[in-house]
């Protein structure tokens, strides 16, 4: 499984930016997508997942409201899209598979090591 995310850049606080993960290399049927994100000096942390059959999502709770993730199976994308953005945004972006997702709960797995394939991550940078 290989994924490439993109759509990072450089923003103004209250903009809007959505990313995108592209996804290849087998189905994905089974799988939990989700994005991750650090920020300069602090660890990788959750911000939300979907699972790639039904559709349901789950976020973290400093993110709802903001954010809203989304699939589309056709292409094989992945996408964050963030609203009201804030300096503290301000972090790397990465995209992430768990192949067996499915099969837990939304609340389960949302630790980096529960994931097997990474993206390269993108760059948010949010300017007040």
């Amino acid at each position: 499984v290989q994924l490439q995310a993109s759509g990072g850049g450089l923003v103004q606080a209250g903009d809007s930016l959505t990313l995108s993960c592209a996804a290849s290399g087998r189905p994905f049927s089974t799988y939990a997508m989700t994005w991750f994100r650090r920020a300069p000096g602090e660890e990788r942390e959750f911000v939300a997942k979907i699972f790639w059959s039904s559709g349901n999502t789950y976020y973290a709770d400093s993110m709802k409201g903001r954010v809203t993730i989304s699939r589309d199976r056709a292409k094989n994308t992945m996408y964050l899209q963030m609203n009201s953005l804030k300096p503290e945004d301000t972090a790397v972006y990465y995209c992430a598979a768990d192949p067996t997702g499915t099969y837990y709960n939304n609340q389960d797995r949302l630790q980096p090591t529960d994931y097997e394939y990474w993206g390269q991550g993108t760059q948010v940078t949010v300017s007040s």
